[in-house]
């Protein structure tokens, strides 16, 4: 046992029959795994929901065949041991936290899961000198090896050139609903929205801290305002626009941001310098939404940089106006 850790064993420690317990264990786990993603992935990608089916039917059969290693070995009591139990073992990550961020992170944790099984087990073959235990982690590698080639041919067979490319477009289009149009909306209303009072104030006090403040409180009241509004305009469930609390933070973070990037520099002393800088700060922030246009919503360059730049400048003019009138 480890001081300090006792609940947790060096790798070293174990018997055969531990070793391969946590085996059986693991093959259990990753293919409950393998179940979770493919019901996460069915509705919008029923081919790659297939393979993770296959892959998960390939788990099933290491883990029979471990079974019955087994019980010809050792009986039919299998010691409780799993992953966590053990100092070093590698670890999966909650199926929670990857099924959240997307399609593609779903196949790279898929194909990291088999490529970690297999390295540890060639590691801890080297480290034996046990041939038995040897010949156990070895086999192990290899059938983790296996499972890296049988994905592979289980995408060949149910995720062709075609399926691949309509499902790349499905999470194209669900990112651009989800992340890239509410956080784009967020970005122009925080950084054409907040214009008018920043500035409005600059010039009707000329006081660089209380400019600060009014803008700091504008973004972030914006911020909010936009977020609570993304989330509760939507559900997701029809449109398919997915999360609203994933929509609603793109919204809120991005307003904000959009109303900070020319507040942030009144909390320079000098007047002038702070509003030359502020200037600078909203010709680039408005230029960036118009490429933001362009390359994601496939706007025209010139047509969106039109639109936001008049937009913006007309808001500018207000606030300059109002303060210094």
């Amino acid at each position: 046992m480890i001081p300090g850790l006792t609940t947790r064993r060096r790798f070293s420690d174990l018997s055969e029959q531990e070793i391969l317990a946590l085996a059986i264990s693991s093959e259990e786990d990753d293919g409950r795994i393998y179940r979770s993603y493919a019901e996460v992935l069915r509705a919008d990608y029923p081919d790659t929901a297939k393979v993770f089916d296959g892959m998960a039917e390939e788990e099933d059969t290491h883990r029979r065949a471990l079974i019955e290693l087994h019980r010809n070995r050792f009986g039919d009591v299998i010691p409780l041991i799993r992953r966590e139990h053990v100092a070093g073992f590698y670890a999966r990550r909650p199926v929670w936290l990857v099924e959240n961020l997307g399609i593609e992170r779903i196949r790279d944790e898929a194909e990291a899961m088999e490529r970690d099984a297999e390295a540890f087990y060639l590691k801890a073959a080297a480290r034996t000198s046990d041939a038995d235990t040897r010949k156990l982690l070895g086999d192990l590698a290899a059938a983790e090896a296996g499972h890296q080639n049988r994905a592979g041919a289980l995408e060949e067979e149910h995720l062709g050139l075609d399926a691949k490319a309509s499902e790349d477009r499905t999470a194209q289009r669900k990112f651009l609903l989800t992340w890239v149009q509410p956080g784009l909306a967020g970005l122009m209303d925080g950084s054409v929205s907040t214009l008018a009072p920043i500035f409005a104030t600059a010039f009707a006090t000329q006081d660089t801290w209380t400019t600060f403040l009014v803008g700091l409180a504008a973004s972030v009241g914006a911020g909010i305002s936009m977020g609570f509004t993304e989330a509760a305009s939507d559900d997701g469930e029809l449109s398919g626009r997915g999360s609203p609390v994933k929509r609603g933070v793109a919204s809120g973070v991005m307003t904000t941001v959009g109303g900070l990037g020319h507040a942030l520099p009144y909390l320079i002393a000098d007047f002038w310098t702070a509003t030359v800088i502020a200037i600078i700060v909203v010709f680039i922030e408005l230029w960036a939404i118009a490429w933001i246009q362009n390359r994601f919503m496939e706007t025209p360059f010139f047509r969106a940089a039109f639109q936001v730049v008049l937009g913006g400048a007309l808001v500018f003019a207000a606030g300059v106006l109002i303060g210094s009138g």
